[in-house]
């Protein structure tokens, strides 16, 4: 079986562990139980009717905004610990938004290519997204009460108005009566990263998510890393051809934007790529 394959059923399950709170859905309400103490790894809105724990990027803005101006050392460390041992095969193969992104992709529709320039520059908007309205504003700009705002969730993600403003909407009649401009603008951003979804294989990932972000820096130590044989390598460049993610795989592997999805080692003619091991392998 390919690992792409693979990896489709991996994201299905995992949307549906992650979201596996049935009754939200017929009842409109959201599952208040003690594994919402707990921060799943990817992103996935704590409103989410079906959500079984609480968003890491939520989380860590709530903190940071409180009257207290805590820092968030068990989200931070949590965040920390999936980076260690996975990197960006969180991204790849667990974020029900990026499964959800790989299903628009597929659709069949002319797809463009952002030249190498601009989407160089763009790659940068994440982490001056998880710098800026993730860590710093909600920190920093207080109302009169000494609270701050979720400003990545309130104004950006279109994870939780997918995963949480809609159902939540469709669910409660009395929700629907407060929709204001925040909302529209809210769905508006989904309607264009849907709308690039379509043309751009997963631009959100690539280009706006401060979770692929911070997920990103741990990418070439992480425990779960790529190599390239290359004494089988024939520099054919084939794997460069299949990486959606745009990485020169020949030459960075382990890339920051690197999802681990496989493509690279599926169109291998060598079966050149491996999982690193983590251990010497005693030949004698």
């Amino acid at each position: 079986m390919k690992h792409g394959t693979k990896r489709g059923f991996i994201q299905l399950a995992a949307a549906v562990l992650l979201n596996g709170y049935a009754i939200g859905y017929r009842t409109g309400k959201i599952f208040t139980g003690k594994s919402k103490m707990f921060c799943v790894p990817v992103l996935n809105c704590y409103s989410c009717p079906g959500a079984l724990g609480a968003c890491p990027i939520g989380s860590l803005q709530s903190v940071l905004s409180g009257y207290k101006h805590r820092i968030p050392f068990y989200v931070l460390g949590t965040l920390m610990l999936f980076g260690i041992f996975l990197g960006r095969v969180v991204c790849g193969f667990l974020c029900p938004f990026g499964w959800f992104q790989d299903l628009v992709h597929k659709m069949p529709i002319k797809k463009i290519t952002v030249p190498k320039k601009l989407d160089k520059v763009l790659r940068y908007l994440k982490y001056i997204i998880l710098v800026l309205m993730v860590l710093l504003l909600p920190f920093l700009i207080r109302d009169e009460f000494g609270f701050g705002t979720t400003w990545f969730c309130k104004y950006i993600c279109p994870a939780g108005t997918l995963g949480a403003g809609f159902p939540m909407l469709t669910l409660n009649e009395s929700l629907r009566a407060s929709i204001g401009i925040l909302f529209q603008w809210k769905t508006f951003v989904l309607i264009v990263a849907v709308i690039l979804s379509l043309l751009i294989y997963r631009p959100f990932c690539k280009y706006l998510c401060p979770l692929g972000a911070f997920y990103a820096l741990f990418n070439k130590f992480s425990l779960y890393r790529l190599t390239v044989d290359q004494d089988q390598c024939v520099n054919c460049k084939a794997c460069e051809r299949a990486c959606k993610m745009g990485v020169e795989v020949t030459k960075n592997i382990n890339s920051p934007e690197c999802i681990r999805c496989g493509a690279c080692m599926d169109a291998c003619p060598k079966n050149c790529i491996h999982r690193e091991k983590l251990l010497p392998v005693d030949k004698r």
